[in-house]
């Protein structure tokens, strides 16, 4: 998968990746700090694990926390709140909707 298809994939119909088209298009180049000020933080999650940064994850971490009443309290924590852990193996097709 390329980073735009995961950090805006919605969902999975057997190896097809469904990707949200319209935020593909208005954030595709977007940095993981900017979905994150965006207020997308699950983008900014699944950017920052496809990049495999420890650094982006932090940082996305701390904007979601200073902007939250119930903060999060470490990056496994967050990674399991927005139900990322990492790239999906055996995606063959990408359907942008």
């Amino acid at each position: 998968m390329r980073r735009e298809d995961f950090v805006f994939c919605i969902g999975f119909e057997g190896s097809t990746a469904i990707v949200d088209g319209r935020l593909l298009r208005r954030y595709g180049s977007a940095s993981t700090r900017r979905l994150a000020e965006a207020g997308l933080y699950k983008q900014a999650v699944c950017s920052a694990v496809f990049a495999g940064s420890d650094a982006d994850l932090n940082e996305v971490l701390s904007i979601y926390n200073s902007r939250t009443t119930t903060p999060i309290r470490t990056v496994e924590d967050l990674k399991r709140t927005f139900g990322v852990s990492a790239v999906p193996e055996g995606v063959k097709k990408v359907t942008v909707v």
